[in-house]
């Protein structure tokens, strides 16, 4: 792929996307295009386990691009297209069939932290923040997410003012797995990373498919569609090697079979 907002590099099985617009990382149109083809590549990719996804400089994504929206009201059909622009960038994320893992480097505010909730792990350093600062700039989007991960108060108070939230709060509100100096933000994430991708990836895409199908259905329902994976997977190659490798004492060695 040509990219020219985002870095891509990929070693020992993990994909480590970088958002890369400087002086921000806003994301425009462009960035929101690569950032869906580029995810649904990392999908279909057998030499990815595990993808980290931050930002380059001391930010990881101050959001939206607001020099792109004073025309789209003006040209007819522009402002769906810019939707579904965001729509599917945002839902490329979730739908990954690798697991995500946020590495917040800085502020991630509005899309930026949209991207962030879409991510599977979150990490963030002692200088992130989180906010949707978009009633700021008179516009208002986002509280579907917030009110999914914070409490109604909190999630309303951030909608209504864009307040911020520290890496050290979110770290307490129990949102992130850890906060970190900055330099040791990338090998924390890395370190999830790697552990993901010594899995059986069968079992890992299973998994994070669980996780995602899971939220929306009702618990039985839920609870039958997780013991149809775990039927299926004991079917496999990788799943038998594991079972041996847990009776012979040793690390399994899996073939993705």
């Amino acid at each position: 792929m040509d990219l020219k907002t985002l870095l891509l590099k990929i070693e020992d099985g993990i994909a480590v996307v970088t958002l890369n617009r400087p002086p921000v990382n806003a994301q425009n149109a462009e960035m929101r295009a690569e950032i869906t083809e580029l995810f649904d590549t990392l999908s279909d990719m057998d030499d990815v386990a595990a993808i980290v996804l931050t930002g380059t400089g001391k930010l990881f994504s101050a959001g939206a691009d607001i020099r792109e929206r004073p025309n789209l009201a003006a040209t007819p059909g522009a402002y769906g297209r810019h939707n579904r622009l965001v729509r599917e960038s945002y839902y490329a994320v979730v739908e990954c069939s690798k697991p995500v893992i946020a590495a917040i480097n800085g502020a991630a505010l509005g899309a930026g932290f949209g991207l962030v909730m879409g991510s599977d792990i979150w990490v963030a350093s002692e200088d992130a923040y989180v906010a949707m600062p978009e009633i700021n700039v008179g516009l208002a989007g986002g509280v579907t997410f917030l009110q999914k991960f914070f409490s109604q108060s909190r999630a309303r108070r951030m909608f209504y003012t864009g307040m911020q939230v520290s890496g050290q709060e979110l770290y307490r509100l129990g949102l992130v797995e850890a906060c970190v100096p900055a330099a040791e933000l990338m090998p924390y994430a890395m370190g999830i990373a790697r552990e993901i991708a010594s899995k059986s990836p069968i079992a890992v895409r299973l998994a994070k498919e669980a996780a995602r199908m899971t939220l929306t259905m009702p618990p039985r329902d839920a609870y039958r569609y997780e013991q149809g994976n775990t039927v299926a997977l004991s079917k496999t190659e990788d799943t038998k090697e594991a079972q041996r490798a847990f009776f012979e004492k040793r690390k399994p060695v899996f073939t993705g079979r």
